[in-house]
């Protein structure tokens, strides 16, 4: 099942919608689904570590961080954090940093592209609101499902059984 996201589509075609912007796999996991959470921030990570520092399993972490470029919203100790507490993966509009670490965790991280600086810390951003990722808008409770092939979203978890 290294190819969900066809198959997905193939079989819920009005069930999902593509995320559309132009994301890069970083995480070591290139497939995972999962609940969305979301944080809306900007170039402030505060509440990115916050929520991931909490229990995540079975969750995703959506991040609007308004496409910047000047900082870096992930980097290694804040996935190290998401990866013990079991969260299954990361997706943000935005930056991360510490790449090559990154690739070698067993979770998924996709972002728009990577920066080395961190973020200033000053507990600012909002978490389970709505996010728009162009003209898709992402709520809290929604399921992500990611491979390689994209990321899409859906209201309600589907039925992988028609895979086997």
């Amino acid at each position: 099942m290294l190819d969900l996201l066809p198959d997905l589509f193939d079989h819920y075609p009005s069930k999902l919608t593509l995320l559309p912007l132009a994301f890069r796999a970083y995480g070591g996991k290139k497939l995972f689904w999962g609940e969305v959470v979301t944080v809306k921030c900007f170039e402030d990570n505060s509440k990115v570590k916050e929520v991931l520092a909490q229990p995540g399993q079975g969750k995703v972490l959506v991040v609007d961080g308004g496409g910047s470029s000047r900082r870096a919203l992930l980097g290694d100790l804040i996935a190290q954090s998401a990866m013990d507490n079991g969260w299954q993966g990361v997706i943000i509009n935005g930056y991360v940093r510490d790449v090559a670490i990154l690739n070698t965790f067993n979770l998924g991280v996709y972002a728009l592209g990577a920066m080395p600086i961190k973020t200033d810390k000053k507990d600012q951003g909002q978490v389970n609101v709505p996010i728009e990722f162009g003209s898709v808008t992402v709520k809290p409770g929604m399921m992500v499902y990611v491979d390689e092939n994209g990321i899409a979203i859906s209201e309600e978890c589907l039925n992988f059984a028609f895979l086997s």
